[in-house]
C-alpha cells in the first residue's frame, strides 16, 4: 500500500498537506512547518537546518508499521480501545524518532509527527479522530508493507 502526503501550503509555523491511499484522498495533515528537508541530504545537513519540535520531517519514503506500541499513546484510553496503543509509526525517519500519525488540532501537537484531520479552519485540521480512524481502517487492511511517500506540491 502506498500512502501520498503532498505539503501543499507552508506557513512560518505550520505545514498543511493532502493525504492520498492508492491515489484517493483520504484526509488532510498538519505537521510542523517545511524547512526544506530531504531524506537524502547528509545527516550533519539534516541536524543543522532543524529546529527541535518545530521542523516536519523530510520529504521521502518510509516504511510504516502498526505493530509498535506506542509508549505515550498507550497510556490513553481512546487509543488503547481503537487499536491497542498501536499507533501509525514511519520507520528510519533521518535526525527523527518515534515519527507517528495521530490526532491533534494544530502544529503544536505535533513534535514531528503527522496529525490528520480536515484543514477547514485556517491553521489546523478538525474532526481528526474521524480521520484517523478513517486512514487507521485502511491501513489495517493493507495486505503487505505499507510505505509513505512525502512530497512537495508542484507550483
Amino acid at each position: 500500500m502506498t500512502v501520498d502526503l503532498i505539503r501543499a501550503y507552508n506557513c512560518a509555523t505550520y505545514c498543511i498537506g493532502h493525504l492520498y491511499v492508492d491515489g484517493k484522498y483520504v484526509c488532510d495533515t498538519i505537521e510542523d512547518t517545511d524547512r526544506g528537508l530531504d531524506k537524502n541530504m547528509p545527516l550533519a545537513e539534516l541536524q543543522k537546518r532543524k529546529v527541535k519540535s518545530q521542523t516536519a520531517i523530510p520529504t521521502g519514503t518510509y516504511k510504516v508499521t502498526l505493530g509498535i506500541v506506542s509508549p505515550k499513546f498507550s497510556l490513553k484510553p481512546y487509543y488503547m480501545k481503537f487499536c491497542g496503543g498501536r499507533v501509525p509509526r514511519l520507520l528510519d525517519v533521518p535526525a527523527y524518532e518515534g515519527i507517528l500519525i495521530h490526532i491533534g488540532r494544530t502544529e503544536r501537537n505535533s513534535a514531528g509527527c503527522l496529525i490528520v484531520g480536515y484543514n477547514t479552519i485556517k491553521g489546523q485540521v478538525t474532526n481528526s479522530q474521524q480521520a484517523y480512524e478513517k486512514l487507521y481502517n485502511i491501513m489495517r487492511g493493507a495486505k503487505g508493507n505499507i510505505y509513505i511517500n512525502i512530497t512537495r506540491k508542484k507550483v
